[in-house]
């Protein structure tokens, strides 16, 4: 048997999700997609988002901190969303700096 199961890893995945909402993750393909995706963000470099990994392969990394809610799955929408905000902030950062340039130029 698997540990975390994937039913366990479901009911991790929607502890969020209030009662009689749409579950955000209803499918084992989900779980898998998700982990995939994580594992290959910490392939990339990016930090665990857990101290002590009880394995250190990337996968399993994923997996426990999807089991301890330390990754969120999000709905095309919630994602949709994000990336705009990312996109705005972004922005925003890109527009501070170009001010700072030309203030620095004014001196």
């Amino acid at each position: 048997m698997l540990h975390p199961s994937y039913s366990d890893l479901m009911k991790a995945a929607n502890s969020e999700v209030e009662t009689g909402e749409t579950p955000i993750v209803n499918s084992r393909y989900s779980i898998v997609l998700a982990t995939a995706k994580r594992a290959r963000q910490l392939i990339d470099g990016v930090e665990p988002l857990i101290e002590k990994p009880r394995c250190p392969k990337p996968l399993s990394i994923a997996v426990e901190e999807l089991e301890n809610s330390k990754i969120h799955i999000l709905s095309e929408e919630e994602a949709a969303a994000a990336l705009e905000r990312k996109k705005e902030k972004e922005a925003q950062r890109a527009a501070m700096a170009e001010e700072m340039i030309s203030f620095d130029e004014e001196d």
